[in-house]
């Protein structure tokens, strides 16, 4: 299970109601900050957006590839390990706003960790250290340091324990 706080709301859809969660010239903010992130091809200049307009914490030597999409809402709850690769248009989430509620959840990408091109992670998952999860992988929930996982949903292709049996 996902860790995320719940918001129950009245009336209409929350997304609708969006500006009662999140003031606008914060979105507006993100939304410019990580537009220009998504195509600088520096990643040096990209970890340093993230980490100063959008106080996320990236890890040194990791590296975000073109297009990903980080959260507009609340970046600030996404945090990248040291020497991770987050592949080509890979969407980080961490809100989800639903019908009569929207949830919160940190993201939270240990060391070494290796996503690929197209994956989506949901809000209030961990992936674990040395974790890789295959390209176009909806990540629903934790995986453990040193797991493959791929697929949609989401599935264990193996362990730990069993890639190191493979090696």
């Amino acid at each position: 299970m996902r860790k995320t706080e719940r918001y129950p709301v009245k009336g209409k859809n929350s997304l609708y109601q969006v500006y009662a969660t999140v003031p606008f010239w914060k979105v507006a903010k993100n939304f410019i900050a990580i537009q220009i992130a998504r195509y600088t091809p520096f990643l040096p200049l990209k970890n340093w957006i993230y980490r100063t307009f959008l106080r996320m914490k990236v890890g040194e030597g990791t590296a975000v590839a073109l297009m990903v999409m980080m959260d507009i809402m609340f970046p600030e709850r996404i945090s990248i390990g040291r020497n991770s690769i987050i592949g080509y248009n890979t969407t980080i989430l961490a809100h989800e706003y639903l019908i009569r509620e929207y949830r919160l959840g940190d993201v939270i990408i240990g060391d070494d960790v290796m996503i690929g091109a197209n994956s989506t992670i949901l809000p209030g998952v961990t992936i674990g250290d040395g974790a890789i999860i295959s390209a176009g992988t909806l990540v629903h929930k934790d995986v453990p340091a040193g797991a493959f996982v791929g697929g949609n949903p989401m599935r264990m292709i193996y362990t730990k324990e069993e890639r190191e049996r493979r090696e």
